[in-house]
């Protein structure tokens, strides 16, 4: 036994899925996008009768591909196709080779750890029980989509099943370097025996792969999620000071609506990084991301403390996903104690302008209904990310009228259109571009409110999941005729 832990591990969770109506689409997208999307769910059902759509990722709660999974599929089901979600498990070991190659294929070090025998032997070894496993219950014609790095190496067991099998890839680099084919290179005979690989851009699919098997698809957002759904005008301070990230002290109640439709209210609490409480009248700055170096919440809190906090009366709220409910993110803790670091090294009185919060996940719902509260609290939104794959937390704050203001990388560079529905910064690693940015819409109230109005209709137009589920209709049909 060398010393990563090989031990073989096993037990595939099956995720409850909901059952969600499409047909409330209409009201967010009007009659004449919904008619086409209506249609095609329609035949989907036809042609999807008697077969399962599998699902298969590394975690049910945390990151935008478990949130995207969990109204997607529900979206599917309420269409009447048998949508199944299976969670493959592993160790300490096994998920820091998976962080690393997700850092990789971000063209990031990471932990600075190698892709040799040694980690392709711990990665063959911990998928195999759940691959068997998946492999007993999958049947001709199912269809199973592989989402990201950790699931991969399950590809060719399934393809053996007789289903088509789809790799889904979530992440990637539109100027790819080294480190990223390293990872590529690590992964891609795991990946290639799949019938399509799915990339949220054409920039990031990897070389060597074969061409008429690449398929492009965006991500997308649930408009009537807890995390995007519209909320009334009270409940808004009231969560944010249940929650403890901007005292209200008011009586209005924190209430929401789950997404079976029944009442949800606000009752854990934040946990705070903070000199003094955020003034209930203060304009907010806020980024919300996993706690992960390629988001840069240290650059974040740096460049506020710099080059806003000198100029501006704002301050900066920096939240993530409390570190002990993500399991596949073993770096979380690590990268949150960094933030907390640089705040503390921050000069007063820019220190008590800036606020970190670690959402609690005991029940995801009420953690989706903080994002939203606060992301609806925001003057500006920011995502200053290093690298990024799509960046969800773009769409939603863009979808609740907020400008944003974020790094030109990725998938975030085909959400803004730069001056019109947020501003898009060159260099984020360039601090004082990202403070002007940022300063510059506190100033200008009028421009902030203009491009927070025509971010939301491009989110409408683009990234709402009615656009998601019909392309992947049109790929599982294509698929179905040729498998």
């Amino acid at each position: 036994m060398s010393e990563l832990s090989q031990a073989p591990v096993g037990g595939l969770t099956q995720v409850p899925v909901g059952v969600l109506a499409p047909e409330r689409f209409e009201e967010a997208v009007g009659t004449r996008r919904f008619a086409p999307f209506a249609s095609r769910m329609e035949e989907a059902e036809r042609l999807l009768e008697g077969r399962a759509v599998w699902n298969v990722n590394s975690t049910a709660a945390g990151g935008g591909v478990a949130e995207m999974l969990r109204s997607l599929l529900a979206y599917a089901r309420g269409a009447g196709v048998d949508a199944r979600w299976i969670v493959v498990p592993g160790n300490e070991d096994f998920f820091r080779l998976t962080k690393r190659l997700h850092n990789h294929l971000h063209g990031s070090l990471g932990d600075g750890g190698g892709l040799g025998a040694e980690e392709a032997a711990l990665y063959k070894t911990t998928l195999q029980p759940s691959a068997e496993e998946l492999c007993d219950l999958v049947r001709p014609g199912d269809i199973v989509i592989v989402h990201d790095p950790q699931p991969a190496g399950m590809c060719a067991g399934l393809v053996d099943t007789g289903a088509a099998v789809i790799w889904r890839c979530h992440v990637g680099l539109d100027r790819p370097n080294k480190t990223a084919r390293t990872a590529w290179d690590f992964l891609r005979g795991y990946v290639e025996p799949a019938h399509a690989y799915v990339f949220t851009r054409r920039a990031f699919a990897w070389e060597r792969l074969a061409d008429d098997k690449i398929v492009v698809v965006a991500p997308s957002i649930d408009a009537f999620s807890p995390k995007n759904q519209e909320l009334e005008p009270d409940a808004v301070p009231a969560i944010l000071d249940t929650a403890g990230l901007v005292p209200d002290g008011g009586t209005g109640l924190g209430t929401f609506l789950r997404e079976d439709g029944t009442p949800g209210r606000v009752d854990r609490h934040a946990e705070m990084f903070e000199d003094e409480p955020v003034p209930r009248d203060a304009a907010v700055v806020t980024q919300v991301s996993r706690w992960d170096r390629l988001k840069d919440p240290v650059g974040v809190i740096e460049g506020f403390g710099r080059h806003v906090a000198p100029v501006a009366g704002a301050h900066l709220v920096v939240a993530g996903p409390s570190v002990a409910a993500v399991a596949d993110d073993p770096e979380g803790a690590e990268v949150l104690a960094e933030s907390q670091t640089a705040w503390r090294a921050l000069p007063q009185p820019a220190r008590a302008r800036v606020h970190l919060a670690a959402l609690p996940m005991e029940d995801r719902e009420e953690n989706a209904a903080i994002v939203n509260a606060l992301q609806r609290r925001a003057a500006v939104v920011v995502q200053k990310s290093l690298a990024e794959g799509f960046g969800l937390t773009v769409a939603e704050a863009m979808w609740k009228a907020r400008p944003v203001v974020a790094s030109r990388i990725g998938g975030i560079q085909d959400q803004i259109e730069h001056g019109v529905s947020g501003i898009l910064i060159d260099d984020p690693r360039d601090l004082e571009s990202y403070g002007a940015a940022v300063a510059g819409l506190l100033e200008n109230e009028e421009r902030a409110l203009k491009m927070g109005a025509e971010a939301q209709e491009r989110v409408r137009d683009e990234f709402l999941a009615v656009r998601h589920l019909l392309q992947y209709a049109e790929l599982i049909e294509k698929l179905l005729g040729s498998v």
